[in-house]
């Protein structure tokens, strides 16, 4: 379920601003996305945001919990494209007027950002960082399914798994999700193995292997990685670069 708050939170005070792995912005900037933001949406777990095929007349920037994108298929399969953390940009995903090529779901309670897709020129005039920002959010975005097409054509199954605990690991740790090398997300292995291009059973031999070695402990409500530099290593996955990430 989505419910519009009555009460939304000033931008001045903004959790997002805290954050490690976060950009805050200046005061100027502050200001104008005081008056640029439209609302807020408390969303439950499970509740679907973005339906693929529609227009959507929003943007939202994820201000609590984490979202999955993900795209349907003709034959009404399901493959899992991304997930979406705090500060990041839900909707900019494809040419602005068509309809959306994906649907996005609550992973967890989550609460959103809401903004006017029809002013989103209005930031590139007004506020010329932040519409650069939002470009960089989505060469971002980019990059990311360039490492997961890397991942799906290089890597065998268990560096594919350990490669993506990797990933969600460390965008919880940027934004304060995850806390002692560990990430409370509800990510089933038939999810797992839809977004890896596994089978379900060669997910779960491979989850268990992964437990015993000590790498990554996967479970229905959370992941751990006791060692990440050496999951990385194991992974060939460059060690993450401390800075940063920008957000509106």
């Amino acid at each position: 379920m989505a419910k519009t708050r009555s009460q939304r939170t000033d931008c001045a005070k903004c959790p997002l601003q805290e954050c490690d792995g976060l950009r805050p912005l200046d005061p100027k900037q502050i200001a104008f996305m005081q008056s640029f933001k439209q609302g807020e949406m408390a969303v439950d777990k499970g509740t679907q945001v973005l339906v693929q095929g529609a227009i959507s007349p929003h943007l939202y920037t994820v201000l609590e919990g984490v979202l999955m994108r993900f795209r349907l298929l003709e034959d009404g399969r399901r493959q899992t494209v991304n997930f979406m953390f705090p500060g990041d940009l839900l909707g900019l995903q494809g040419a602005m007027d068509d309809p959306l090529t994906h649907g996005a779901e609550a992973l967890t309670d989550a609460t959103l950002c809401v903004f006017s897709r029809d002013r989103l020129i209005e930031l590139y005039r007004e506020a010329p960082r932040l519409g650069f920002d939002v470009t960089w959010l989505a060469a971002k975005e980019e990059a990311a399914l360039e490492e997961h097409l890397v991942s799906l054509g290089q890597r065998n199954a268990k560096e594919r798994i350990v490669c993506l605990a990797l990933l969600l690991m460390r965008r919880g740790i940027e934004t304060g999700v995850a806390k002692g090398g560990k990430l409370a997300l509800g990510i089933t292995q038939a999810q797992i193995a839809d977004m890896l291009g596994l089978s379900l059973v060669h997910t779960n031999r491979t989850l268990q292997a992964l437990r015993r070695s000590g790498l990554v402990a996967w479970s229905l409500t959370e992941i751990a990685i006791p060692d990440l530099e050496a999951a990385e290593a194991y992974a060939a996955l460059d060690p993450a670069i401390a800075g940063g990430r920008p957000f509106i």
